[in-house]
């Protein structure tokens, strides 16, 4: 599996656990098999084009990026990304012209003998023109895949630097819990599914942003939508903070996730929210994570304020940083 399938893949495998259905209710709502989205959610086949949106619009998310990714893998799948132009054929008619130009303007027409000498060189003269032809249509076809990339790629605050996904039946089981969790993707490490929202803000500028939580993973992490490009958003909880930054247009049309945080019960689980704008104020809340029973924990949500802080120390905090 290519790099581009295995992005694909990964994608796929997001959407899927956010709509959290299985493979038969997959195929009871799409035109598609069981077999065929086992082979398509396990890197086995390339999905249709119109299974991608199919996964898009029952997972209520935008279509954009996967069907990038798509677009990537399928053009490497095909083949059309490696395929070169054929040569051009002019240089045998340019070396024809000049012979007889040469010939015409310069008296009698060579003997034998002497066409054969000057022959060489002009074929070596061909071949050094078809190796500068064939060296500049790889370079343009490079170039443009690495544009392509350039601009597809995740950025690099954000935790979707997860290793690419084998070939391995797909579960619903968490990957890992605990400190296992500490800096890795919820989506992808099967943590998003089912998970408890401890508190929700809706910021000044009219991101949204939640702090969520799974009690089979025992971690935490932050959930924001309705961002704008460069905006941030971070998670902590008694151990290192993680940062997601709003990179391009396609996150700030879609949910973004910051990378999961160990959090246990009776931890506090704080979320800080920092616009793009230079005059915009940093805005945190936290919550406490609790048993179950416990009901809906209490949060303290202070907007335009660093988390219980009066605006001047918010201020003074964030020049400070």
């Amino acid at each position: 599996m290519t790099p581009e399938h295995a992005r694909l893949v990964a994608a796929l495998r997001e959407l899927r656990a956010g709509a959290g259905l299985s493979l038969a209710a997959l195929a009871e709502r799409t035109a598609y098999s069981k077999s065929s989205w086992e082979r398509y959610l396990n890197g086995k086949a390339l999905p249709p084009r119109q299974a991608v949106q199919e996964l898009c619009r029952l997972a209520d998310q935008p279509q954009g990026r996967p069907l990038a990714l798509w677009e990537i893998a399928e053009s490497r799948w095909s083949g059309r990304s490696t395929a070169t132009p054929q040569p051009a054929s002019s240089t045998s008619t340019d070396s024809s012209t000049d012979s007889s130009t040469d010939s015409s303007t310069e008296g009698p027409p060579p003997q034998p003998v002497e066409a054969a000498t000057t022959e060489g060189p002009r074929r070596r003269l061909g071949r050094n023109r078809l190796l500068v032809l064939l060296a500049s249509a790889y370079s343009v076809i490079v170039g443009g895949v690495a544009v392509v990339l350039l601009f597809l790629l995740p950025d690099s605050e954000a935790p979707r630097a997860e290793p690419s996904p084998s070939s391995v039946p797909f579960s619903f089981a968490p990957l890992c819990h605990g400190a296992a969790c500490e800096g890795r993707d919820p989506m992808r490490l099967i943590c998003g599914i089912g998970p408890d929202t401890l508190a929700t803000h809706r910021t000044a500028t009219g991101a949204h942003v939640e702090l969520r939580h799974s009690k089979k993973c025992g971690a935490s992490w932050v959930r924001t939508w309705g961002t704008e490009i460069g905006d941030r958003v971070d998670v902590t909880a008694d151990g290192p903070t993680h940062r997601v930054r709003i990179g391009n247009a396609e996150d700030a049309a879609t949910f973004v996730y910051t990378a999961m945080t160990e959090a246990t019960v009776g931890g506090t689980v704080r979320a800080c929210f920092r616009p793009a704008s230079a005059d915009g104020e940093r805005e945190c809340f936290e919550a406490r994570v609790t048993e179950p029973s416990a009901g809906t924990p209490s949060s303290s949500v202070q907007p335009g304020s660093g988390g219980g802080q009066s605006p001047t120390e918010a201020r003074q905090g964030a020049a400070a940083r």
